[in-house]
């Protein structure tokens, strides 16, 4: 029985119009197949059977608070050069500088038109291969535990575990890598989230139950009884979704 990481699920307020920035920033491709509902995906990305992680924005009435986001994506680069054309492209695609209380670092940081925060880092050797996503960076208290919990609910490899971090990345060895990282305790619901999906022939409901006996919890966020997802919540409270693969 395998899960695997599928979607980086991000609420807005304007989901076509975040979308939309996601997908220019990425270079990927825009697909919104419901009312409310704007993905920005990798050309040729199946979700049933992903090796790497596409955006899906889901369309909110609530605007993003102050509070930082316990999820946010760190885009790649090849060179300084690229680094600053990258960040004046994103500028001028409505970014705005941002102040996580980060310091002077090589990294830039930035908020979407929404005030999600993201990183466009520095050329480094480790993401070279990654594509322009090259990691999804998680807020936890003890990236221990969640090396536990992770690298038993998904099947990407963990390539490290420290008491600052725990990485993982696709088995495949392509995409971004997933990196928990020290951070803070979570205060407000989650703005943005992972939803994993089953492996071909694997049940859901048999998963489900498995990420329950691993310390999952069960999440009410007003999904009501009939959606085809299941809402959960890891044992330090980050919020994500197991999906069907109807």
């Amino acid at each position: 029985m395998t899960l695997r990481p599928v979607l980086v699920n991000m609420k807005a307020v304007d989901d076509a119009a975040i979308g939309r920035f996601w997908a220019e920033a990425l270079g990927w491709r825009i697909s919104s197949q419901e009312p409310g509902a704007t993905a920005a995906k990798p050309e040729g990305f199946d979700w049933r059977d992903p090796v790497g992680v596409c955006i899906d924005v889901i369309a909110v009435p609530e605007p993003k608070t102050t509070t930082k986001n316990r999820v946010h994506l760190d885009l790649a680069t090849s060179s300084a050069a690229h680094q600053a054309e990258l960040v004046a492209h994103l500028q001028a695609l409505g970014a705005k500088p941002a102040d996580v209380g980060q310091g002077d670092v090589p990294w830039t940081v930035l908020a979407d038109p929404e005030g999600n925060e993201f990183c466009v880092l520095e050329p480094r050797e480790s993401y070279r291969d990654t594509g322009p996503l090259a990691r999804v960076v998680v807020d936890c208290v003890d990236p221990r535990a969640m090396a536990r919990f992770w690298g038993e609910a998904v099947d990407w490899t963990l390539h490290k575990v420290t008491d600052d971090h725990a990485v993982w990345r696709s088995a495949k060895g392509v995409g971004p890598y997933l990196e928990f990282r020290r951070g803070g305790a979570k205060t407000v619901p989650d703005r943005v989230h992972l939803d994993v999906v089953p492996d071909v022939g694997d049940d859901k409901a048999a998963e489900v139950a498995r990420l329950r006996a691993l310390g999952a919890t069960d999440l009410d966020v007003g999904q009501g009884p009939d959606v085809s997802w299941t809402c959960l919540s890891d044992p330090e409270g980050h919020e994500f979704c197991v999906l069907s693969r109807s």
